[in-house]
């Protein structure tokens, strides 16, 4: 395995961490599969998606993988009027991460973070560690720290 720059980051910081690799088949980067490939259940893994709020600019948001994203609910806890998801095109200039693998540790810039709050249900979330076929296993609250996260009902 090589270390990816959102593991670096864990390292230097002191967060300990699991990575749990995985077969990536590219007609299915679902988020439901991805969990029975690192043997996890589907609500302890969350997926990072990049938004662009009408006040904000890019913003991220940390879900669970069988959740949607509520929009309305996003804009409001990120202080924006509007929030729309950025086009996938655009999220590997953004980021630095490309679709399936993009974790909300180590993107190109500091950007606002907010976690679900149904992380706080579980000891451990699993997260991408910025490459397909990649995750991290971490407590919610590391990775709070670790991003800035601010916690809030997304969903």
């Amino acid at each position: 395995m090589s270390k990816t720059n959102a593991v670096r980051i864990l390292e230097s910081r002191g967060i300990a961490y699991t990575l749990h690799e995985y077969e990536v088949d590219e007609s299915d980067l679902s988020g439901e599969t991805v969990a029975r490939k690192v043997g996890a259940e589907s609500d302890e893994v969350f997926k990072t998606l990049v938004t662009i709020g009408d006040k904000t600019g890019v913003t991220v948001f940390v879900i669970p993988v069988t959740a949607e994203l509520n929009l309305k609910k996003a804009a409001a806890a990120s202080g924006n009027k509007r929030i729309e998801m950025a086009k996938l095109k655009d999220v590997l200039e953004l980021t630095g991460y490309m679709r399936g693998g993009c974790s909300p540790v180590g993107m190109k810039k500091h950007y606002p973070v907010y976690l679900d709050e149904l992380s706080g249900l579980f000891s451990f979330i699993y997260i991408s560690a910025g490459v397909r076929g990649m995750q991290m296993r971490l407590k919610p609250e590391d990775l709070i720290s670790v991003t800035d996260a601010i916690t809030a009902d997304l969903l």
